[in-house]
């Protein structure tokens, strides 16, 4: 799928009989969505050790409304029209560089039909959202060797039984808050409104959906809060409280036409200066590498939803695949500015590294500013080497750095270079 940039099993495949075999496969109750997904929860147990890891959990829908009157098993996505699946995976980056480290592990589920009963009168275990504790139980687990952990999520992840049952030592919860709750003082927002203006700076906001990109003035406010458990819980579910540290950042004299931003961030981690509350900031942004990864896996990437397989139960098995893919595209363009030390042979075979060192007096300029600039073999070099062969020109500070979509096209053609050095090397055997 990397070398393809695809998940269309025709163009995976290299003959008809591969492309039904490939279809087969998929298709085979031996194959299980757990055995999909073990390899790259394993991979990760051996690189966190040591490490403060964040990890990020979101959900996106995958729309297979074109090919609905051909599929079996799927359900209705958002719109409450169109068929479809949701998945939702973990991605684990490291806290201190923000570099990818890889996939904690994905679930991908439909949507079933009927009006389920009240909300309120389900346990948490019976309801949708109970995805959002799962996933932090996941990566409790599989990351488990790590120094720390920061489960990072955005507002659907603000139930009060993940604050009162899932944090420990080493263990976090960062969530943008959704709820105007009852705290004690008063009510959520009014509390956090109350705060004092703590610090004031500006960050740079990358676009996303109608916001523009820009500049954004920010005032930053931190606290304690003590939230009171919902009056539809009983006392056997979750405790009478749950304290935590609040850090609301809101932006000062937003453009003309555009809404300001406005996080109310609520952590298990103790913020009693600026610099806490502002490395908790800085820890929610990189949630944005979530939204990147969901983007490369869709139709500007990987193009998931193109899939034209018959039964969900495939389709599922399949997006745990293109995940994985989607996610080594990730790791490479994370590790673009040299922020992670692993060596190349994480994610590339031998022969590949070979090809890519081959490579190399074509790809370099005759300047200092266009030589590969990271130590020899380590996944920074290796990263340069796959932009490049991607259509990027090599000026760091000239253009902007590769995005997944130079990566995608890299991958590609190293994987051409790499099948003529194979044939090469056997043909003067």
């Amino acid at each position: 799928m990397v070398e393809q940039e695809t998940v269309r099993l025709r163009r995976l495949a290299r003959g008809r009989a591969e492309e039904v075999g490939f279809g087969r496969w998929l298709r085979n109750p031996r194959v299980t969505r757990s055995a999909l997904g073990a390899g790259c929860a394993e991979r990760l147990r051996a690189t966190v050790g040591g490490r403060h890891v964040l990890a990020i959990q979101d959900t996106s829908e995958l729309n297979y409304e074109r090919h609905a009157g051909r599929t079996r098993g799927l359900g209705v996505v958002g719109n409450g029209r169109d068929r479809g699946l949701f998945l939702h995976p973990v991605l684990a980056v490291d806290a201190s560089s923000g570099c990818c480290l890889g996939l904690v592990g994905a679930e991908i589920w439909a949507r079933a039909e009927g009006t389920p009963p009240a909300r309120r009168q389900r346990p948490i275990e019976a309801k949708e959202s109970h995805r959002w504790l799962r996933g932090a139980a996941l990566a409790r687990e599989v990351l488990e060797p790590a120094a720390m952990v920061t489960v990072v999520a955005d507002r659907e992840s603000d139930i009060y039984e993940e604050w009162a049952t899932l944090p420990g030592p080493g263990f976090h919860l960062l969530t943008r808050a959704a709820q105007d709750r009852s705290v004690e003082g008063g009510r959520l927002f009014a509390v956090a409104d109350a705060l004092p203006v703590a610090h004031r700076h500006a960050i740079d906001l990358a676009r996303a959906g109608r916001r523009a990109k820009r500049a954004a003035r920010l005032e930053l406010r931190f606290g304690r809060v003590t939230l009171k458990r919902p009056a539809w819980l009983g006392e056997r579910q979750a405790p009478a409280t749950v304290t935590l540290s609040l850090v609301d950042v809101r932006e000062i004299d937003p453009p003309a036409g555009e809404p300001p931003i406005h996080w109310r961030l609520l952590t298990t981690h103790c913020v009693d200066t600026v610099d806490q509350a502002l490395q908790i900031v800085d820890w929610y942004r990189l949630r944005w590498l979530i939204e990147q990864l969901f983007w490369t896996l869709k139709r500007q990437g990987f193009d998931i939803e193109a899939s034209q397989l018959e039964t969900a139960e495939a389709i599922a098995k399949l997006a745990l695949l293109a995940i994985q893919a989607a996610v080594t595209v990730m790791e490479l363009v994370r590790a673009r500015d040299g922020q992670d030390p692993r060596p190349a042979a994480e994610l590339f075979e031998p022969p590949e590294i070979e090809v890519m060192e081959a490579l190399q007096p074509e790809l370099e300029g005759r300047t200092q500013r266009q030589k590969n600039p990271w130590p020899k073999h380590s996944l920074a070099w290796a990263a340069w080497t796959v932009a490049r062969l991607g259509g990027w020109k090599g000026y760091s500070t000239a253009e902007q750095p590769p995005g997944p979509l130079t990566m995608q096209h890299g991958l590609k053609a190293l994987a051409q270079i790499r099948r003529g050095y194979d044939l090469t090397r056997s043909v003067h055997r």
